[in-house]
């Protein structure tokens, strides 16, 4: 569980909980300032939901229309959540999500625990926050591709700074892997690379990245950038790097890392204004990893280093998305508004499961094809150029034309996008 901090919105406020979903919430008919822990009490479960945006304004705003009127919707592919603890009430949670909001269940909606079983559930904070998280990468991914099947794959072990939680995690995304149960593994959680106790203690957790890259695999991967921006927690999660640093696995050549922007939409989810980089959106070059010969093309930016994001959904908790969960004794049913790199990820998890059903076949590691789809200056891909990544007293880094160090190649448009994506990769 890591630590939150408060950052300005108008005039009130969101936790920005790192490496967990970000909530932003508030009672009814009140309009104050939100609560700090994992999921505030909002609303009261019968209430209309409390101002974030909809399914239908984030399926406009990255262009899903034409391909969901033409079948492309995910149907066959299955996304798979990686959570430590999960949620336990993840199904009815998202019974009550989409009833509002008129979408169609998954064809399935599995829960698992190949790493051992999960302990029985108390309402502590790292459990609270645990479920929120579970619930938003759950829903998040359901908007964007509601034809796929969703397993969800629980851990029984925290993930903090350094190594705690990972082997689990690994244990997890193998046996996933290795018995094919899904085509795209998302994960809203990462840790400061420089809490790892050496970088050789870091390499022996990729064993799961390594299998998915494999040809009888070919399973995509992506992780979270961060919401620290340019910065990074120390190990004990009370302070941060002076130098700028990022976040494993999202800084692994071998994972997509997805940061973050902030929409500006209509009511109808047209744009009013273009997407900015969103200012906590993790982001600089990796103390680990060297430059993947996909990065070449950019070596100006990144220099000798892994360079992240990859490509960045929307994550701003101006601009985040309407989310339903709780039922837990200390955390009634609400409606809240989440946000954080915790939502980019499993939205981009449901883009990569469209571009799979429109391939026919696994993807595997897309990171080279959407390197080559920039450098085409391909549609799919919408350059961000305003907006940066300074945190705290950590200098961050500018967005600008082409690739940068805080929304990475930009956004996605994903009419475009999917085809191409599923013409390239795999």
């Amino acid at each position: 569980m890591r630590i939150s901090r408060p950052v300005a919105i108008g005039a009130g406020a969101c936790a920005v909980a790192l490496g967990l979903a970000l909530t932003l919430s508030w009672s009814a008919g009140q309009g104050g300032r939100p609560h700090r822990h994992g999921r505030a009490r909002a609303a009261a479960a019968s209430a209309p939901p409390g101002g974030g945006l909809s399914p239908a304004q984030l399926r406009t705003a990255y262009d899903l229309g034409p391909l969901l009127r033409d079948g492309i919707d995910g149907r066959g592919q299955t996304i798979v959540i990686v959570d430590p603890f999960g949620s336990p009430a993840v199904s009815r949670d998202l019974a009550v999500f989409d009833k509002r909001f008129g979408l169609p269940p998954p064809p399935s909606l599995r829960e698992i625990q190949p790493a051992g079983p999960v302990p029985a559930y108390r309402p502590t904070a790292s459990r609270t926050g645990a479920a929120s998280e579970t619930i938003l990468d759950v829903e998040s991914a359901h908007v964007m591709a509601p034809g796929a099947s969703i397993l969800v794959a629980e851990t029984p072990t925290a993930e903090n700074e350094g190594r705690t939680g990972f082997p689990q995690i690994v244990t997890a995304e193998e046996y996933v892997i290795r018995h094919h149960l899904g085509g795209v593994i998302s994960q809203s959680f990462g840790a400061t690379e420089q809490t790892f106790r050496s970088a050789s203690a870091l390499r022996q957790l990729r064993g799961a990245y390594l299998l998915a890259a494999r040809p009888a695999y070919r399973v995509t991967v992506l992780a979270a950038a961060g919401d620290t921006g340019a910065a990074g927690l120390t190990y004990h999660t009370v302070s941060y790097f002076r130098r700028p640093a990022v976040e494993w696995p999202a800084s692994d050549p071998l994972v997509t890392a997805v940061g973050g922007t902030q929409l500006d939409l209509t009511r109808a989810g047209t744009r009013r204004q273009p997407d900015v980089a969103w200012d906590d959106s993790g982001g600089g070059r990796s103390a680990l990893f060297p430059r993947p010969a996909y990065q070449d093309g950019v070596a100006g930016i990144v220099d000798r280093r892994r360079g992240i994001p990859d490509i960045s959904m929307d994550a701003s908790c101006a601009s985040g998305i309407e989310v339903y969960g709780g039922g837990f004794p200390a955390d009634p049913p609400n409606w809240s508004v989440d946000c954080g790199t915790s939502l980019a990820t499993p939205l981009f998890a449901g883009i990569v499961a469209l571009a799979e059903q429109e391939a026919g076949h696994p993807l595997g590691l897309i990171n080279p094809a959407l390197y080559r789809m920039a450098a085409a200056h391909d549609d799919g891909i919408v350059d961000v150029t305003r907006g940066d990544n300074t945190f705290e007293s950590v200098q961050g880094f500018h967005a600008q034309r082409g690739y940068d160090l805080v929304s990475g190649l930009g956004t996605i448009n994903a009419a475009t996008f999917v085809p191409e994506l599923a013409k390239l990769a795999g």
